[in-house]
């Protein structure tokens, strides 16, 4: 097994044995790119992320996430859903077993400059003609689709 494997809707997905709030933001360029990063865990191409650390903020959270994914510093712009189906589950290699609980932000480039982390292969902007061609996972195409869908209100689910 890789280091990481996602589930979604799949009857043969191991149980979830953690739950961990976590956040994501996507940040468009003004071309109408979209930063995405190429995890090195599995391969697939994924919005800036992590998990929260005690005495932060989630904002803060997706913030460092995106600045330590990226080299980019953002500032959050809107909300674009709450991501919480039970039917998503990652399976680590070490065990963990953990439900989906994400918050995705949307946000703008305010800084710095584009770098690929040890947990990338690539980072980059990418058009929205490009997305079909990509190993993107089912529950990231939600949040992307979503987003295309320029929604009045934030998704919650």
């Amino acid at each position: 097994m890789s280091a990481r494997r996602d589930y979604y809707r799949d009857p043969t997905a191991p149980k979830a044995n953690s739950l961990v709030p976590g956040g994501s933001a996507l940040v468009v360029d003004g071309q109408g790119a979209i930063l995405m990063q190429r995890r090195r865990d599995s391969g697939n191409w994924a919005l800036p992320g992590g998990v929260m650390e005690v005495g932060e903020t989630l904002e803060q959270c997706v913030v460092r996430e995106t600045k330590e994914e990226s080299g980019l510093d953002i500032e959050i712009t809107g909300l674009l859903g709450i991501y919480t189906d039970p039917a998503h589950v990652i399976e680590y290699a070490d065990g963990e077993v953990r439900r989906e609980f994400n918050v995705t932000y949307l946000g703008r480039v305010c800084g710095g400059q584009l770098a690929i982390s040890d947990e990338s292969t690539e980072v980059r902007f990418v058009r929205p003609d490009e997305l079909s061609d990509l190993p993107v996972h089912e529950t990231i195409r939600l949040r992307l689709r979503h987003h295309a869908e320029r929604r009045d209100q934030p998704y919650l689910g």
